[in-house]
Order: C-alpha cells, then structure tokens, then sequence
C-alpha cells in the first residue's frame, strides 16, 4: 500500500490522471508520521520523474506488435512499435524546484486527507494510507 494520489483541475469533472499510488517517504512507519509539506511534494515529484525515466527506458526497445494492436493502431491513424529513444532529460532536482515554486505561485492546491495544506514548512502527518490531491488551478482571463 502507498500514497494514494489524485490530480484535478478546477472546472473539470474529469480527473487530469488516473488515480496512483507512491510508496511512503522514506523513514515514515506508516502511522501517522510528520514531514513537512515541501518533502511531500518533492517525493511525489522524484518518484514521477523515475517512473518517467523508466517508461523513456522501455520505449527504446522495438517490440512485436500483434494483429490487435495493429488494427487498434490503424484506427487511430497511427501504429507504433516504439524503439525509439526520447530525447528529452529530466532533471529531478529541477522538476522539484519547479514544483514547489508553482505551489509558491498559487497554480495549484495540495489536499491532504481531505485537508488543504497551504504552507511548504508546514508539518502534515502522513500515513501509509494518506490521500493526496494535486488541484490545478484556472484563473479567469483578466484576473
């Protein structure tokens, strides 16, 4: 069991993501431990930036398509067998920096256990079982 996380926009009935779990920060014992808001995110941040990296890593390698796939692929209007590399790095030091300057900036919320959490120093007890929401942000043309 892991840290449930959810993703909203405001303005959306339809979530940004499927619902997906974390594993707990390390050091915490799943009871109810304290760490501060800005840890939180960063290791939602550093776990996201490895699942990437691990997808970059498995979409390098061609892989054998079946009759359905090509036929799901020629519905869309594209068949893809993969085997190319992606370009593009991921730093995780600056995915987090970026992170938590967005939160600084007000673009989005961070819901933890039905509780909106508003300071990056702010000690939050998680447990293994915590439910954390990323609500992005829509501000009015204008405003």
């Amino acid at each position: 069991m892991g840290l449930t996380i959810s993703t909203r926009a405001l303005g959306r009935r339809r979530p940004l993501l499927a619902d997906f779990s974390v594993p707990p920060p390390i050091g915490l014992s799943g009871d109810g431990d304290d760490v501060r808001l800005r840890d939180v995110i960063a290791h939602v941040v550093r776990h996201e930036v490895g699942s990437y990296k691990d997808r970059q890593e498995a979409r390098r390698f061609d892989r054998a398509l079946t009759a359905r796939q090509i036929d799901e692929g020629e519905a869309r209007g594209k068949i893809d067998p993969a085997g190319r590399p992606d370009e593009r790095e991921v730093d995780g030091d600056q995915a987090v920096d970026a992170a938590l300057q967005a939160f600084e900036d007000g673009l989005y919320l961070v819901i933890i256990d039905g509780r909106e959490r508003r300071n990056l120093d702010e000690v939050v007890r998680l447990s293994a079982e915590s439910r954390l929401a990323f609500v992005r942000l829509v501000f009015l043309a204008g405003a």
